[in-house]
């Protein structure tokens, strides 16, 4: 079982707080109980996944484990119950659920909505040098009838009278420990801490349509396929006027015609005529950048990398770019005209090496040697 906090949520050690929030969101949902019900494993993972957040996300605990790691000094240490060390449970909830989890003291009824996801496809040029992208999404908008109350135009919602506005009921039972209260979602409002009489006829009480959306969207130079993008609240909205979600974009770059990606490189495999690596040239070169000079020195082998530096891919998370590989394949002639077929003899005699002769039928007769 690892104990790197950083393996765990799956980030680089110089990983930013966002990154950090953005990767524990994403194994939250993976590892949740709510998802995988029963499953003991999946449970013990999500701890594990939220101990690492509370220590990752705070600047003085995060210095602490870089330097002493998780059995360091005053790393604090989980409750006998199964909490969070170090008060850190409503940031849990905040990081989770997006904000208005019931540590963070917002009122029931006015969580965020629902994040949502999306995958795009991107052209290698865009991915390279960054672009704007358009994504349809299909999400829950603020309702134009009610103006997102929820009620109908010409009235208007009321406090409930049941949880008296909290969206909450609370329970008071016995156990072993003493009296135990608890709370649970007001059953006649269901949380929202008001109720409808007149539900407005377009959202239903709900306060928010479904709908078909299209965002332009900013790709920045340098994302590569599985990077994920966040748009803080382009997500769905919540019912009767809540906050959006977030929305998270799934970048897919498009293959390229004439270069593979490897990290922040590009490479490129160049195919030369053996008399260009023979004899050396000077060839015309296409980048993304436009066209480069390439000097092909005298006797280049196969195999041969030239390296244009600053002709790869933009650092994502830095300044400056890699580099363009340019990897030398001699192509061999296979057809060869007559007059050429008899200079090659020419030189390979003025050469000293040893040919096959011109007889058409001499690989047939060594073939049928060996039957």
């Amino acid at each position: 079982m690892p104990t790197d906090y950083y393996e765990l949520l799956d980030v680089e050690r110089d990983a930013s707080t966002d990154e950090i929030k953005r990767a524990y969101r994403l194994a939250a949902r993976r590892y949740h109980p709510d998802a995988n019900p029963g499953d003991a494993t999946a449970e013990a993972r999500f701890k594990e996944i939220a101990n690492a957040y509370e220590v990752l996300s705070d600047d003085g605990k995060r210095a602490n484990y870089d330097r002493f790691g998780a059995d360091g000094p005053q790393m604090g240490g989980g409750d006998p119950f199964g909490g969070f060390a170090g008060g850190g449970l409503g940031d849990i909830f905040d990081a989770f659920f997006g904000g208005g989890g019931a540590a963070s003291g917002a009122r029931p009824g006015r969580q965020a909505g629902p994040d949502l996801e999306v995958a795009v496809d991107i052209p290698f040029e865009s991915a390279v040098f960054g672009a704007q992208q358009e994504v349809s999404v299909r999400t829950a908008v603020a309702c134009e009838t009610c103006e997102a109350t929820g009620a109908a135009p010409g009235s208007h919602a009321e406090t409930c009278a049941q949880c008296s506005g909290t969206g909450q009921v609370r329970q008071v039972r016995q156990s072993i420990l003493g009296q135990m209260v608890t709370a649970a979602p007001c059953p006649v409002c269901r949380g929202a801490g008001q109720v409808i009489a007149d539900p407005c006829p377009t959202c239903k009480g709900e306060g928010r349509e479904v709908t078909d959306k299209t965002y332009t969207i900013d790709i920045p130079a340098g994302v590569d396929t599985g990077s994920t993008l966040r748009l803080s609240g382009f997500g769905a909205v919540a019912p009767r006027g809540g906050p959006a979600g977030d929305l998270y974009v799934q970048v897919r770059v498009q293959p390229h015609a004439r270069f593979v990606r490897d990290g922040d490189d590009l490479v490129h495999q160049l195919h030369l005529p053996f008399t260009q690596a023979a004899l050396g040239a000077a060839i015309s070169f296409a980048t993304l950048d436009g066209d480069e000079d390439l000097v092909i020195p005298r006797g280049t082998q196969a195999g041969k990398v030239f390296r244009l530096r600053g002709r790869g891919v933009p650092h994502v998370r830095g300044r400056g770019r890699g580099d363009l590989l340019v990897q030398v394949v001699v192509d061999t002639p296979t057809d060869l005209e007559p007059e050429v077929e008899d200079a090659l003899r020419q030189i390979a005699a003025a050469r000293g090496e040893e040919v096959a002769p011109a007889d058409k039928g001499f690989f047939s007769r060594i073939k049928s040697a060996f039957h």
